[in-house]
Parts: C-alpha cells; sequence; structure tokens
C-alpha cells in the first residue's frame, strides 16, 4: 500500500475539545451502506425517531460489495456439487463451509446477488429513502449519494456529491463553532475522500465509527468487513488526526444481539418500520451468503452493530468511552502504537438493554401516533 499521508496535528487541547461527550442536541449526518445487511435500517429508524437528539442535516450512502467473494463461493459450490469429497485450493476453500451448508439447505449461489461496491451505493441510497418514508420522514432533498468504488491511492480522494457535501457542510461554519458529527456505519471512504480534498474540516467534525477491534488488539483487522473493505480509507481515519470517536464492534458492538422472540414481540407490531424491520430479520442477505436457512433461526441472534453510534451520541453513559492514542494501522490492518500518537476516543462497554429499551419504546410511540 501507498505510505500514509501525513497532516498537521491538532492542538492537543482542542482535540479534547472536540472529544468530550456530546450534550444537547448535534447536527449529524449519516453515512451509511444501508443496503448491506440488516443493521443500518434498525440504526437508521431509531436516529430518525430520535430527532429530539439529532438535526439530521444529510444522509450519505457508502459503497459495500460481495462481488469480490462471489467467484470463489461458486467454485467452492460448483465443485461440491459435482463432488462432494472435492479438495480445494484457496480461495474457493475459503469458502468450503458456507458452500456446503448451501447445498444442505438448497440454496444455490447463483441466483444470489453479489453487489459491486458502485451497485452497493446505488442500493443504499434507494434504501435511505425507504426507510425514511416508512417512517414518514422526508429526506430527500438530505440524501446524497456517495463514492462507486474505494479509495485506491492517498493522492486520488473518490469524488462524489456525499464526500462534496461533506466539505461543503463543515468549510460553512468557523473552527469555533460546535462540531458537526458524523456517524460511519459502513466502511468510511465518503470521509476519507472529503478529508483528502479540504484537510481543514478536521477541525469541524467529529467522527464515529464502528469496526473491528479494540485498539489494544495485536492481531489482524482483516475480519472487520467496515474496515477492510476500503483499507485506505480505513488507515486514513486513524492516521489523519480528524477528531475520532471509535466504536469497537468486537466484544463491545456485538452485545447488541438480539432474537427472533424479542423481534417478534417488541419490533412486528409497530407499523410498517416495524413489519419491515421484523422481515429483514427473518430474511437476512448475509444468512444466504453464508449458507444459513432464512428460516433457520431456532436459537439464533443477530447483532444489530450500528446502533452503537447512535447509543453513545444520544447518551455516552450508555456506551462508556476514554481518551487513547490513537493507533496506526499497518498495511497488514494491524494496530500498532504510534510515536507522538494523537487523541482518539475509544469505547470499552456498552448498555445493551437501555439501548434496545429506548429503541423499542421510540417504535411503539411512533406506531400509537399513526
Amino acid at each position: 500500500m501507498p505510505d500514509q499521508p501525513s497532516f498537521p496535528p491538532l492542538d492537543p487541547d482542542f482535540m479534547r475539545k472536540r472529544l468530550a461527550l456530546p450534550s444537547g442536541r448535534i447536527r449529524l449526518i449519516i453515512d451509511t451502506d444501508t443496503y448491506n445487511e440488516i443493521d443500518d435500517q434498525y440504526a437508521l429508524a431509531w436516529a430518525f425517531l430520535s430527532q429530539d437528539a439529532f438535526d439530521i442535516i444529510g444522509i450519505l450512502a457508502e459503497p459495500y460489495g460481495h462481488a469480490d467473494r462471489r467467484e470463489s463461493t461458486l467454485a467452492a459450490y460448483d465443485a461440491l456439487v459435482a463432488d462432494a469429497n472435492a479438495k480445494l485450493a484457496p480461495p474457493a476453500s475459503d469458502y468450503a463451509e458456507y458452500a456446503r451448508r448451501m447445498i444442505q439447505n438448497d440454496i444455490n449461489p447463483h441466483q444470489i446477488q453479489y453487489a459491486t461496491p458502485a451497485e452497493g451505493m446505488e442500493l443504499s441510497y434507494l434504501e435511505i429513502l425507504k426507510v425514511a418514508e416508512m417512517l414518514g420522514a422526508d429526506f430527500a432533498d438530505r440524501s446524497f449519494r456517495g463514492s462507486e468504488r474505494y479509495l485506491t491511492s492517498f493522492d486520488d480522494p473518490v469524488d462524489s456529491p456525499a464526500a462534496r457535501f461533506i466539505v461543503e457542510q463543515a468549510m460553512s461554519q468557523s473552527s469555533d463553532d460546535e462540531p458537526i458529527y458524523i456517524a460511519a456505519i459502513g466502511c468510511v471512504t465518503n470521509i476519507a475522500s472529503a478529508i483528502l480534498m479540504e484537510p481543514r474540516i478536521r477541525e469541524r467534525i467529529v467522527v464515529t465509527w464502528t469496526s473491528s477491534y479494540p485498539s489494544s488488539w495485536d492481531g489482524s483487522n482483516v475480519s472487520s468487513y467496515n474496515l477492510v473493505q476500503d483499507p485506505l480509507s480505513s488507515q486514513l481515519l486513524f492516521s489523519s488526526g480528524v477528531p475520532h470517536v471509535y466504536l469497537p464492534g468486537y466484544y463491545v458492538g456485538e452485545m447488541l444481539s438480539i432474537s427472533l422472540p424479542e423481534m417478534e414481540r417488541w419490533v412486528a407490531p409497530h407499523g410498517r418500520i416495524g413489519a419491515y424491520l421484523h422481515e429483514l430479520y427473518t430474511k437476512n442477505p448475509i444468512h444466504l451468503m453464508r449458507g444459513i436457512a432464512t428460516d433457520d433461526l431456532f436459537g439464533r441472534t443477530w447483532v444489530i452493530w450500528d446502533l452503537i453510534n447512535f447509543a453513545w451520541l444520544m447518551k455516552p453513559e450508555w456506551v462508556p468511552s476514554r481518551l487513547r492514542p490513537s493507533p496506526l494501522l499497518t498495511d497488514d490492518l494491524v494496530f500498532e502504537a504510534k510515536p507522538k500518537a494523537h487523541w482518539m476516543r475509544e469505547a470499552y462497554g456498552l448498555n445493551r438493554d437501555e439501548i434496545y429499551r429506548d429503541f423499542f419504546d421510540k417504535l411503539a410511540a411512533h406506531a400509537g401516533n399513526l
């Protein structure tokens, strides 16, 4: 990978001020790969129902893609259909377990949509509008298409309406003003591109991002989908010096698991959006890609990861956090300590029950007002 760019560091006292716990109603941009799986729709619904806490000024569609795994999945599937004992070589062997489950559960990967990043971004943009419409929220003029590809060079930011919107909104205010918060619940191509286009926005925004392991983790972060999709953008977020609230998915966000009985009792009955969120839970596209039958939900839970961003912004005590030196994310996607590191804020805990109680209460109140 290319060398990571260096940016003039922001004043440490200014960073501490920016990374202080939020209070009052905040200006918010949501950056989301909404159609990737099911957690973004839940997070968007909660945010739309929490406009006493959020002044949502923009919603941006991020790219996502699974097309890179399609060829290997099909190769594994086709080989095992022909010979259940076939010896598979990498990369097809990496998908052998999924392929065997697909065969067992009569799932044909040739019929599954594996989106490219551009297709994923467009699907996410349309899904933003769909979720908003179900809640009676008109965000059409505040929703923007984002990057159609991932970052390939630190010298080549991906221009998009979303990246330009971030720059325009940030530069329309002074660094002395309260920051614009950006809740990043996908990869961070739009945000990284905006920083490369106009580094001065670092003084005017705070990025909250959920992905990967705690910064103390000494193994690879390759299993984090939000991080691994666009490694250069992920590296840039840690190295650029932008005020950053890091919300680890593993060990922290993964506490936001929910079961089918809870979905049926506390979500499904509450209006069109409740019915839709329940439908998503029972037809999770990630289950199909992993060879899990959509009706095989006995004893299973699913993590609604992205609620963590809005929980921290809404009530920081629900997601306890502390200031930490920002790590270097290496080309191997391993965290390393770096000298003279700037501060970031990192979550280390989560109050799962209070978060879901607030989410369920707001869904019920919304349905009661229809």
